[in-house]
């Protein structure tokens, strides 16, 4: 499961874009409390399997195709 973290900020519209690209299949959370509750501080995060990526580790994970 693919969740990507957002308040829909610029970054957060990069990685909406690559993901979409890549064709890989992904939930958008704007809850900003179940953020909270994760500790996410600043957004794009994204979730890969309960592992969180910040916007350089998960803009490198999709390049490298590591999610298809």
């Amino acid at each position: 499961m693919v969740t990507l973290y957002s308040t829909g900020c610029p970054k957060c519209q990069v990685l909406t874009k690559k993901l979409e690209k890549a064709n890989i299949q992904f939930n958008i959370c704007k809850d900003t409390n179940i953020m909270k509750e994760k500790n996410i501080n600043s957004v794009p995060v994204l979730e890969v399997d309960g592992t969180l990526y910040g916007f350089k580790d998960a803009a490198e994970l999709i390049n490298r195709g590591e999610l298809n």
